[in-house]
């Protein structure tokens, strides 16, 4: 048989390759077997899973897109997308802990820290035996992250970071393998000039002080918390890159996370598509199954229609990044489209469910709770459109 061409966009490849279809095979066999039968307890104990993070940890997720070198796969994005993908379609707050916990809590590290900073915090990281947080958003500054007024002040007789300040909705911060939560804060030049630097600060150091778990709509499962730094010293060391460079390299890494958090949301829409195929064939009224008519079967038919389009603009946005084109507007592309499309598809989802998709039990209804965050979280939907209508070359106030 004569191979087929391969499907390209912008000069990048769209296809997933053999080993990304094997990792897509273990990691849907693994969330079927230790993540489905438990997620709707989890939800409704709010339980963050430990022992099924570590055991990501140990199929080698959390080291996907890191070099060997750093006891990473060696893989990209592509195929940290492709597993993100497969746990979503099963629940999205363990998805989630796998998304943040490598964007988020090991990418700073390795994309910023000193040899010395990689050596110590990067291989538990890397291998799922710790996780990290990312300390930026406040009560007080959550887009406008440039408005941060957490402070760190250089004592100099100690060289000691002092630091003081709150964080908010902070991910993977509290939990029972937490090792560091990477803070932004305020820091001053000689010249008295305001910046905003990066600083590691260790779980469980003095006068750093994990708040109690927030009240959440969704994402039961995953680990958010607010944050507090009262005199909270750590050494100057701790420094992650330049001074004062810590909100650009912020945005820098930025991009990565919005095509994984549309490839969670590709996950969400295809986990419920899946369900409302099933329920539609199965759910019997008036005498045959709901399926056959056209009010259910159109919503399921856009499902589909909503899944193609995420999943083709978030692979094309992972692809140029992989390829090392440039990609902010695919990314931001990706991440509006299939995040506000995940909120679509669960709603509609709950409406073909009828009575039970209001019911806890029901995936669909959890998804439906979940889903929502997916417009806020690592940039709102908001925030998305302003970055296209720049790239657009639209005018900036």
């Amino acid at each position: 048989m004569r191979a087929q061409p391969q499907r390209t966009i912008s000069g990048v490849d769209l296809e997933l390759n053999e080993e990304q279809l094997a990792l897509a095979k273990v990691v849907r066999e693994f969330a079927a077997q230790e993540v489905a039968p438990h997620a709707e307890r989890w939800d409704a104990e709010h339980t963050f899973p430990t022992d099924v993070v570590l055991a990501m940890g140990e199929l080698g997720l959390f080291g996907i897109p890191f070099p060997e070198e750093v006891g990473g796969g060696g893989a990209d994005l592509t195929t940290l997308c492709v597993a993100i993908e497969e746990l979503a379609k099963v629940d999205q707050s363990v998805a989630i802990t796998l998304e943040a916990g490598v964007g988020l809590g090991a990418n700073p590290i390795y994309c910023f820290g000193s040899e010395d900073q990689r050596a110590e915090w990067l291989p538990d990281l890397v291998a799922g035996r710790a996780l990290a947080g990312f300390g930026l958003t406040e009560p007080d500054a959550g887009s406008d992250a440039g408005a941060t007024r957490t402070k760190a002040i250089l004592d100099d007789d100690t060289n000691e970071w002092v630091i003081d300040g709150e964080k908010a909705f902070i991910t993977n911060s509290g939990t029972p393998i937490t090792s560091l939560v990477t803070v932004t804060a305020v820091t001053d030049r000689t010249d008295g000039r305001p910046e905003i630097s990066t600083i590691v600060v260790p779980a469980g150091t003095a006068g750093f002080e994990v708040q109690p778990p927030y009240r959440k709509m969704g994402w039961h499962a995953s680990d958010t918390h607010g944050l507090s730094f009262d005199g909270c010293r750590v050494p100057a060391a701790n420094l992650l890159g330049a001074r004062g460079r810590g909100f650009a390299n912020f945005l820098a890494i930025l991009d990565d996370g919005r095509v994984a958090i549309a490839a969670l949301a590709v996950g969400v829409i295809e986990g419920c598509l899946a369900e409302c195929q099933r329920y539609a064939t199965e759910r019997v009224a008036f005498g045959r199954a709901i399926g056959a008519n056209q009010a259910i079967a159109f919503k399921v038919a856009d499902m589909a229609v909503m899944a193609d389009a995420a999943r083709a603009l978030t692979y094309r946005a992972a692809a140029l990044r992989d390829a090392g084109k440039p990609f902010k507007r695919e990314a931001a592309v990706a991440k509006l489209y299939a995040t506000e499309a995940a909120v679509t598809v669960t709603r509609e989802a709950t409406q073909v469910f009828g009575g039970y998709g209001f019911i806890d039990e029901t995936p669909v209804s959890r998804h439906y709770r979940d889903a929502k965050i997916l417009e806020i979280g690592e940039g709102t939907s908001e925030v998305q459109r302003l970055v296209i209508s720049r790239e657009l070359g639209l005018p900036v106030r």
